[in-house]
């Protein structure tokens, strides 16, 4: 044999074919769970590894040993639950427990004006009835407040066995005392969380939600040492793919926080999902530019016309023209048709103010998490896709303030601080004893909002402006010069300064677009309102559901920049 020169030993560290999913798949995704999760809460919070691995779903195809490992583990519970279900019987448990409820009940001696109360809770067995009874009492110490503990826990144990009774089925012999009774209660409920963990850590490999803690209470120690091994794997693992994603590990706490690139990430992931329904219809994602007036060149060219710019003039082409015309006639002239002009591309700039709802209604069926997510989809569209155009955001509430992107997250609803069904109120902003913290914030002041975002359109240097306004109803604030009203339910006043705006707005030149939120409370006055209001600024009202809501907005964004530059 030949003597074969010194080769090059690769070798894979963190990584093992046989135990752990292939580099080539590609990685889970760690980020969107995150930031889910914030936009619900409102705020970034750091996460354990131990969360960030419950978080993450991977194929469990691609671990090998977890499914046996699991089905040894799951056989071993049903197995230590059927011997339970066919050792013990359940009648003498109840009977005891019935008694022992009575003879506690039947020693108890209330007062008199307390006596009939009893003798009801007792009859009825709530325990919210002995309970306000129990306060009731004169003192905590007293043998009526001391011996309604008593029964109080013995009803407790009675309710306790029926459920364990109705829950499980029993068809052993062995009698079961009432802590006995109860202690099988407390195991049973045990082993079954511990088999739902099993049964969910086997379709999404997330060991992480597994109670190693309570497993421990039923296996032998060499039991878990696979298992164990497995779930080091994935955290191992978990650890790699999260600093690759941007989410960044504190040294001290070991947690995990978001940064911009982990933000960038998401936003690329959503704006994938909004536009995954496009790409097999007519509307792509890139629309192609329009010919035009404008700033970028193109090899095409084509005849000089009247009002074209001559900065573009293709001059070689040009002279040819005149040289093929005349021929050797001198001294050349040039003419209006020698004259050749090199096509442009019109790329026009869009202003856009998107109006956010946090109102008190869009709490309900977590409204308000749609519209975030339309608006982070949206700053992501703009700030990738389209740079040079304008975007603000707006938060709706009893007032209306501009908002930084970087904020979107920590947007919330603001809470329903009056709750009462007829409110007319008005607050004097002009007053230095009021201040916007006194002021009930859950209303709706589109008319606030549309002035705002007027103002913030009118300075821009482009003719294409537009308002998004994603609302779930009639507006019920609104200002008269410094006068503040609160009116609910709506007021055809507050509509009537509503739309006095709309116009103000409409004379500038500015689109106003509604996107309705389906709600609870939406009747056909908010539809109706919702129709006035764009007719009166030739805008356009889109019905959505929630879910849906980042997918329509993005969609309708790219279409109304079409209509403009078309």
């Amino acid at each position: 044999m030949k003597k074969r020169p010194g080769g090059i030993i690769h070798s894979y560290q963190k990584f093992d074919p046989a135990q752990f999913p292939s580099p080539t798949q590609p990685p889970p995704d760690l980020v969107s769970s995150a930031f889910e999760h914030a936009m619900m809460f409102g705020n970034y919070r750091e996460l354990s590894e131990e969360e960030l691995a419950r978080a993450v779903r991977l194929d469990p195809s691609q671990i090998a040993g977890l499914g046996p490992s699991i089905d040894m583990l799951r056989q071993m519970l049903e197995e230590r639950k059927r011997k339970i279900l066919e050792t013990y019987e359940t009648a003498a448990a109840q009977k005891r427990a019935r008694r022992a409820y009575q003879q506690s009940a039947s020693a108890v001696r209330p007062p008199k004006d307390l006596e009939k109360a009893y003798r009801r809770g007792i009859a009825e067995e709530q325990p919210y009835d002995l309970e306000r009874l129990w306060y009731r009492a004169d003192s905590d110490h007293s043998p009526f407040a001391l011996g309604l503990l008593g029964v109080m826990q013995r009803m407790n144990d009675k309710l306790q066995i029926a459920e364990l009774v109705s829950k499980y089925e029993f068809t052993g012999r062995e009698p079961m005392s009432v802590p006995k009774a109860l202690e099988i209660k407390e195991e049973l409920e045990k082993i079954d969380e511990l088999l739902r963990q099993l049964e969910e850590a086997a379709k999404t490999a997330q060991i992480g939600i597994i109670d190693m803690d309570l497993l421990q209470e039923f296996t032998e120690p060499g039991d878990l040492n696979q298992l164990e091994e497995l779930r080091q794997q994935v955290e191992n693992y978990m650890r790699e793919q999260a600093e690759r994603q941007g989410l960044d590990r504190d040294n001290k706490t070991g947690n995990y926080r978001l940064t911009p690139h982990a933000y960038k990430l998401f936003q690329g992931k959503l704006l994938s999902r909004i536009f995954s329904d496009l790409q097999a219809s007519r509307s792509g994602r890139h629309p192609d530019a329009v010919e035009g007036d404008g700033a970028v060149e193109l090899q095409q060219t084509k005849p000089y016309e009247f009002g074209d710019s001559v900065a573009n003039i293709d001059l070689p082409q040009t002279v040819i023209n005149a040289l093929l015309r005349h021929g050797d006639t001198r001294p050349l002239q040039l003419r209006s048709e020698d004259i050749e002009i090199h096509k442009t591309r019109n790329h026009p700039k869009c202003a856009t103010c998107v109006i956010m709802d946090m109102s008190g209604s869009m709490r309900y069926d977590g409204q308000y998490i749609n519209v975030k997510r339309m608006a982070l989809a949206l700053q992501g569209l703009i700030t990738s896709e389209y740079p040079g155009d304008f975007l603000r955001f707006i938060e709706m509430y009893t007032f209306a303030k501009m908002r930084h992107a970087s904020e979107l997250i920590e947007l919330m609803p603001k809470p329903v601080t009056i709750h009462d069904p007829w409110v007319r109120l008005r607050a004097d902003m002009s007053r230095e004893d009021i201040s916007e913290s006194q002021i009930h914030p859950h209303f709706t002041n589109i008319q606030r909002s549309l002035q705002l975002a007027r103002q913030n359109l009118v300075t821009t240097d482009t003719p294409n402006r537009q308002i998004v306004l994603i609302t779930d109803g009639l507006p019920t604030a609104h200002f008269e010069d410094n006068n503040l009203f609160m009116l609910y339910p709506p007021d055809p006043q507050t509509e009537q300064a509503t739309m006095r705006e709309a116009m103000l707005c409409h004379r500038e030149g500015i689109t106003i677009n509604i996107f309705l939120i389906p709600s609870w409370s939406q009747s056909e006055a908010d539809i109706r309102f919702a129709y006035r209001l764009a007719e009166s600024t030739k805008g356009r009202v889109i019905f959505t559901s929630g879910k849906d809501l980042d997918r329509f907005v993005i969609w309708d964004y790219v279409s109304n920049r079409r209509e403009i530059i078309g």
